[in-house]
C-alpha cells in the first residue's frame, strides 16, 4: 500500500484542478449534484469541490445522500456534518437494499445490482433539482483496478472516464478526483475527522475481484513504487495503431490533422546497398 510523505491535501488540490482543466469537467453556471455516500471518497470530493468553486469558475453544489434502507444505518451524523459545512443539500430514502437482497442468490456479489438502482435514483434527482452534471468520487486505484478488472475478466480495454455523458444525453458524469491516489485521500479524510458511513454490503465482503485486483497492485509496487503512477499515465498515452481493434484504428486514421498530428519521421543515415553473398560449391574429387 502506498507512503503518504509530504501533505496530502495540497497534493489533492493540485490534481484535482489540473485533472478539472485537462478534461474540462466545469464550466460557469453549472449546477453539479455531488454525490455524497458517507465514505471517504465522497467527503473528500465535497470537501474540494467547495473549495475549488471559489475560485473563477463559479458553480453550484447540491450534496445528495442516498438512505439505501441497509440494517443499522445511522445518517444523523452526516446530516449534521453537512448541515454544519452550510451547503445544500438533499436525503434521498429509497430501500434499494431489500431489492438487492431479494434479487441475489447468497453466491453473487451485489456491487452491479447496488449501483444500478443508485444510479438511477441519482439521475431521477438531478433532473428534479435542474443538475446537468452528477460529481462521483471515484479515485486513481479504482479506475486502475477497473481497467484491470475489464482487461482480465472482460476481455476489453476500459476505464472510469473522467467525464462521459449518460446514454440517454440528459447529464455529464464527472470524476474530479480520478487522478487522485487514494492513501491521500484516506489521509486527508482522517485529517478532516469526516464522519463516515460503513457500507453492509459491498464494503464487508471479503474476496471479491476488485480486491483482487487491488492486491496485485500492492504486489507490483514492491518491485517499482511509482507503478500506479506509470499505470495511470499509460490509460492517457494511448497507441491506437498498436492495437488490435479495427474500428479504432480507422476511426484514428480518419482523425482530424489536428488530433495528435503525425510528425514526420527522422532522417536516418544511409548505408551502402546490401549485396547477396555468395558461396562457393565444393565439390568432391
Amino acid at each position: 500500500m502506498s507512503v503518504v510523505k509530504g501533505d496530502p491535501t495540497r497534493r489533492l488540490n493540485r490534481q484535482l484542478r489540473r485533472t478539472i482543466a485537462d478534461h474540462q469537467l466545469f464550466q460557469p453556471g453549472d449546477r453539479v449534484l455531488v454525490a455524497v455516500s458517507g465514505g471517504k471518497d465522497s467527503w473528500t470530493l465535497l470537501d474540494l469541490l467547495e473549495t475549488w468553486r471559489r475560485g473563477p469558475v463559479p458553480i453550484e453544489l447540491v450534496a445528495v445522500h442516498l438512505d439505501q434502507g441497509q440494517p443499522g444505518y445511522d445518517g444523523a451524523p452526516l446530516v449534521a456534518a453537512l448541515q454544519a459545512r452550510g451547503v445544500a443539500f438533499e436525503i434521498l430514502r429509497e430501500d434499494t437494499h431489500a431489492v438487492v437482497v431479494e434479487k441475489l442468490t447468497a453466491d453473487q456479489t451485489p456491487c452491479s445490482l447496488c449501483s444500478r438502482l443508485r444510479r438511477g435514483i441519482l439521475y431521477s434527482a438531478a433532473e428534479r433539482l435542474g443538475a446537468n452534471k452528477i460529481a462521483l468520487g471515484h479515485h486513481r486505484e479504482d479506475a486502475l483496478e477497473t481497467f484491470l478488472l475489464n482487461l482480465l475478466y472482460a476481455g476489453r480495454l476500459q476505464t472510469l472516464p473522467p467525464k462521459y455523458r449518460t446514454d440517454d444525453g440528459r447529464f455529464e458524469v464527472v470524476r474530479p478526483l480520478v487522478e487522485c491516489a487514494e492513501a491521500d485521500i484516506r489521509a486527508h479524510a482522517a485529517a478532516r475527522a469526516f464522519p463516515i458511513l460503513p457500507c453492509g454490503l459491498c464494503g464487508s465482503q471479503e474476496g471479491l475481484r476488485r480486491e483482487a485486483m487491488g492486491t496485485l497492485l500492492d504486489q507490483l509496487e514492491q518491485s517499482n513504487p511509482n507503478v500506479r503512477a506509470i499505470m495511470l499515465n499509460a490509460l492517457g498515452n494511448v497507441s491506437p495503431t498498436h492495437l488490435m481493434d479495427r474500428d479504432l484504428v480507422r476511426a484514428w486514421s480518419a482523425r482530424p490533422a489536428d488530433v495528435r498530428p503525425a510528425l514526420p519521421a527522422p532522417e536516418r543515415p544511409r548505408h551502402a546497398r546490401a549485396l547477396p553473398v555468395l558461396g562457393s560449391a565444393t565439390h568432391d574429387p
